[in-house]
């Protein structure tokens, strides 16, 4: 049976990510979907876009990029330290490639370049990282950061008002667009939640493996999901995202 896997922010955090692919008995008949933010966080970034990379040379990949991982991309392309993302997890990030050389790098930055905005799948199920904008859909978007960086869509998913049925002038046109929405980038423990959550027809994956939380992965057809234990036991000397 195929399974379709979607995968949480990892941010940096690979142990977690090994110990989790283990916990899901990954096959080759599994399509693996990454929902973005690889990196910045904890202290294997660079190794983690390693595994990545000989991940999907055994399996179906689709990597979505994350607003980390754009930040990420900005500075290997330009070796320029974006200040904001150095504050939010970029330091670890650099840090974590202090001994890769510059082929290495150069490789990683094509994968960068390879990396989705959001994928669509047979099923009119979306894979994004934060959301988008546009009542028209993302190939309609203006801002094409809204990709990486939207979180109207999260929360309007979520505190939408139940009675509201799909047929009404009122429903969210955003909404009617796709099967299913999978995102990451909100922290469900922003919520006090650890677990996946959803809103509408919107799952939020992102359980704040780069805080205090554990990285997650969900099958989109049986909701089923695995996680690893919490990232920040994989990294006890270390503060990750967490200030």
């Amino acid at each position: 049976m195929k399974r379709t896997l979607v995968f949480g922010d990892i941010h940096g955090g690979l142990k977690a990510l090994v110990q989790l692919l283990d916990r899901v008995t990954v096959t080759e008949n599994d399509r693996l979907i990454f929902l973005g933010d690889y990196v910045d966080g904890w202290s294997e970034s660079a190794q983690v876009i390693d595994f990545l990379i000989g991940l999907s040379q055994k399996h179906e990949c689709i990597f979505v990029k994350g607003n980390h991982d754009a930040w990420c991309q900005d500075w290997l392309m330009n070796d320029v330290i974006n200040d904001i993302w150095f504050l939010h997890g970029g330091k670890s990030t650099i840090e974590s490639y202090q001994n890769v050389d510059f082929s290495e790098k150069q490789k990683h930055l094509e994968f960068f370049n390879q990396m989705k905005d959001y994928f669509v799948d047979e099923n009119n199920n979306l894979f994004i990282h934060a959301g988008f904008s546009s009542m028209h859909g993302p190939e309609k978007e203006h801002y094409q950061t809204n990709f990486s960086w939207d979180r109207t869509l999260w929360e309007m998913a979520l505190t939408m008002d139940k009675r509201i049925k799909k047929d009404s002038l009122s429903y969210p046109k955003r909404l009617l667009l796709f099967n299913e929405i999978y995102i990451g980038h909100t922290p469900t423990l922003h919520y006090d939640v650890e677990i996946p959550m959803q809103g509408c027809n919107v799952w939020n994956i992102d359980t704040g493996a780069g805080f205090y939380g554990k990285l997650t992965c969900i099958e989109v057809e049986t909701k089923e999901f695995w996680q690893s234990d919490v990232v920040q036991t994989f990294y006890p000397d270390e503060k990750g995202r967490n200030k």
